[in-house]
């Protein structure tokens, strides 16, 4: 009863041919029909066949036989009296082995245990099926996931992806530990199917693990689904399998994750500023605001003062709760003599409560600064709306962006040029150096920044500024027909398709056809003494302007597409220092000094490429790591975030 006899003198047992079975229906598997593989009957394949499309062989040598793979192997043979595969004296001449197509896995060996058969066929048709390979390959192809405690802390570290603001339901913890808790009805199913339930099991616990992977090294949200203009390209995913494989045999598949998270200082300031507004949200936030009337200004007194006062002490500034009633912090008129101060704690409502002092006014300034508001310590329409933002809003607005980082930390190289688009900002950064940061005017929200990641080639000095299209179209145009003298006081001229020079009084301004317009260098030029260039097809650069007054507002989107940079020329000097190819060379300042002698307009390259990124966010932690919000001029967040709480992922368990 415990063998299968193909021919007289060949018996195989049938805790051997049921992995073999496995193998003949992996292609059914991977279609969705493994239930006709189970309803095979053992007795009906031969032991030649079994061995032709196992390819198992008990000669290995034992230390080059995971052991796990080799325990499982014995409990094939125990307990049963019968012969082990090699004692089966059947020999096989193989087929030739079939040449890998491009691109494909590589096929098993004819060493391969049936553990690794099933790993390469089951995870052929899966989404991300090669990485479940390249795990399974730095894990020897044991099995990761054969002990409850090496589960329950897979489980633990998925879940803690929430500190990610990642979907912590994407990964199906409870469905995960539930199915490695239910028993297998081996009597139901026979043997050699529940070793196959126990395979299923860990690939799909597998599937959780590369997911989570790849979430945190690339993102859960294709970034072109939330903005069609992305042309930042997300690197290839290349973990160290080897250091996640170690890992997870060390039980610690937390570790595993933390190999891919991303390592900047911005990402883990993001984590602790989530938790920070989850604990305020738990205790539950702040009492929305009333509409405000008017504006609040220094030494007012008014009731709405004294909910401004309990919302900014919601935000950590517990001293706010008692009044400042020093005189000078008074309203005008009232003296040093004020109502008692109320305990600490209470914002009582007193008339104390309702004055705009001194210690609130630096309070607001601070919350200005940090929502780029005008910082001037008035309580104006738009200081209040950034106020009645919810807790559970701003919650939302840190999640979103740590998938903004992670779509871009993985890309960043060592030295790069990174264009701040909400933030108003530009920096360089360089190993070993300190970061160079500026001001920057960008696009407004109808002639958007675009996002993207190109490099920097070469600088033109005392540049001409050709029109672009779009303000050709939109606004010179409109000018010229309404003002005949526009050319001649913008120091403009006009140029045919091939660049030569046209008779503007000779130009049809109504159908004026393919005409260029081009601005000549001087003071009144827009790009000013330099443009810092990089190919892309959006024609925007980084440019020098004469319009210094912009760079002192808070909200900075006034352009047509362009970067305007603050101090543009330190940039360039960094840039050309960077760039020498020995100390002999002459260092930024005199390449730069060299390049402004010129009056003419001429390009510098530089030796080599810097990266460049223009890229979006609205949260970014201050050097102390309060988180400043920043208004979305673009309005991308809500497409982001509707992504990313969408549940996504594919998980064997969740097949039908």
């Amino acid at each position: 009863m415990g063998n299968v006899i193909d021919r007289p003198g060949h018996r195989l047992p049938r805790r051997v041919l049921g992995p073999c079975l496995l193998v003949l229906g992996l292609t059914c598997a991977a279609s969705g029909a493994w239930a006709q593989v189970e309803a095979v009957s053992a007795e009906a394949v031969s032991a030649e066949t079994v061995l032709l499309h196992t390819r198992v062989s008990e000669t290995l040598p034992s230390e080059t036989v995971p052991s796990e793979a080799r325990t499982g192997q014995a409990a094939t043979v125990e307990g049963t009296g019968s012969e082990s595969p090699a004692e089966v004296g059947v020999e096989v001449e193989e087929p030739p082995a079939p040449e890998a197509a491009p691109g494909s896995s590589p096929a098993p060996t004819a060493l391969a245990t049936p553990f690794e058969a099933y790993v390469r066929a089951a995870s052929q048709p899966l989404t991300h099926g090669s990485d479940l390979l390249s795990f399974y390959e730095a894990f020897g192809f044991r099995q990761a996931w054969a002990d409850q405690a090496r589960v329950e802390a897979l489980t633990s570290a998925l879940e803690g992806l929430d500190a990610d603001g990642l979907v912590v339901a994407d990964y199906s913890t409870a469905a995960l530990l539930a199915a490695y808790r239910d028993p297998i009805d081996v009597t139901s199913l026979g043997e050699s199917t529940s070793e196959v339930a126990r395979w299923r099991f860990e690939l799909a616990a597998t599937q959780r693990l590369v997911l989570a992977l790849r979430h945190l090294y690339l993102g859960k949200v294709d970034p072109v689904r939330t903005d069609a203009e992305w042309e930042i390209p997300l690197p290839d995913f290349a973990p160290d399998w080897a250091a996640i494989a170690s890992a997870v045999a060390n039980g610690d598949p937390a570790a595993a994750l933390e190999q891919v998270r991303p390592h900047q200082t911005a990402y883990r300031q993001l984590r602790q500023g989530l938790a920070r507004y989850r604990t305020l949200q738990a205790a539950g936030g702040w009492i929305p605001l009333a509409s405000l009337t008017g504006v609040l200004r220094p030494g007012d007194r008014a009731l709405e003062v004294i909910a401004l006062r309990r919302r900014l002490a919601a935000l950590g500034d517990l001293e706010l709760l008692m009044p400042d009633l020093t005189p000078t912090a008074s309203a005008s008129g009232l003296g040093a003599t004020q109502d008692a101060v109320p305990e600490p704690g209470l914002a009582s409502g007193s008339s104390a409560d309702q004055i705009y002092d001194a210690r609130l006014v630096a309070a607001v300034e601070r919350f200005q600064h940090e929502h780029l508001l005008e910082v001037d310590g008035v309580v104006g329409p738009r200081t209040w709306t950034a106020l009645s933002v919810s807790v559970a809003e701003r919650v939302d607005q840190i999640r979103l962006n740590l998938e903004r980082l992670r779509w871009l930390s993985h890309a960043l190289p060592e030295r790069y040029v990174l264009v701040d688009i909400a933030g108003y900002e530009v920096s360089y950064v360089r190993p070993g150096q300190p970061t160079w940061q500026s001001r920057v005017v960008v696009g407004r929200p109808y002639r958007r920044t675009p996002t993207l990641r190109s490099a920097i080639t070469h600088m033109t000095f005392h540049p001409t500024w050709t029109v672009p299209p779009t303000i050709l179209r939109e606004d010179v145009l409109p000018a010229v027909r309404r003002d005949p003298f526009y050319l001649v006081r913008h120091d403009m001229r006009v140029l045919d398709r091939q660049g030569w020079p046209l008779d503007p009084w000779q130009v049809d301004w109504w159908r004026p056809g393919p005409i260029k317009i081009q601005q000549r260098a001087g003071p009144s030029n827009p790009l000013g003494d330099v443009v810092i260039r990089f190919p892309n097809r959006h024609l925007v650069y980084l440019h020098d302007t004469p319009s210094r007054s912009l760079f002192d507002r808070a909200q900075r989107s006034f352009s047509s597409g362009c970067i305007r940079v603050e101090g543009v020329l330190e940039l360039v000097q960094l840039l050309f220092e960077d760039d020498r190819a020995s100390p002999d060379e002459p260092d930024g300042a005199a390449r730069l000094s060299r390049a402004l002698q010129r009056t003419d307009t001429h390009n510098v390259r530089l030796r080599v490429p810097v990266p460049v990124f223009l890229f979006y966010s609205t949260v970014q932690p201050a050097a102390d790591g309060r988180l400043i919000f920043r208004p979305d001029v673009y309005e991308r967040d809500a497409t982001v975030l509707a992504a990313l709480v969408e549940k996504g992922g594919e998980n064997l368990f969740d097949a039908p």
